[in-house]
């Protein structure tokens, strides 16, 4: 399953775009990792790979501004340092 096809199935995690096609990896990781459940997490990372998702992760955590809420940030910090080694 491509990542655009895996956001379709997913319109609740993207109710303000239209075109599935324009979103990024980066915005679908954090729409994910931010308002979907753990089965939604676990789809996105077999299909993106761990290594790639926590790259995606920790790149945009790194930002000075993010939309990651302080508790999704902190639990997938500690889950990625864990399970992406």
């Amino acid at each position: 399953m491509e990542i655009r096809d895996f956001a379709k199935k997913r319109p609740h995690l993207f109710w303000y775009i239209q075109d599935f096609e324009s979103l990024s990896e980066e915005a679908i990781v954090e729409a994910v990792l931010n308002l979907g459940n753990w089965q939604d997490t676990q789809e996105l990372i077999e299909i993106l790979g761990m290594k790639k998702t926590a790259e995606i992760f920790k790149k945009r955590t790194a930002e000075k501004r993010n939309n990651y809420r302080p508790e999704i940030k902190n639990y997938f910090e500690l889950y990625f340092k864990k399970y992406a080694q």
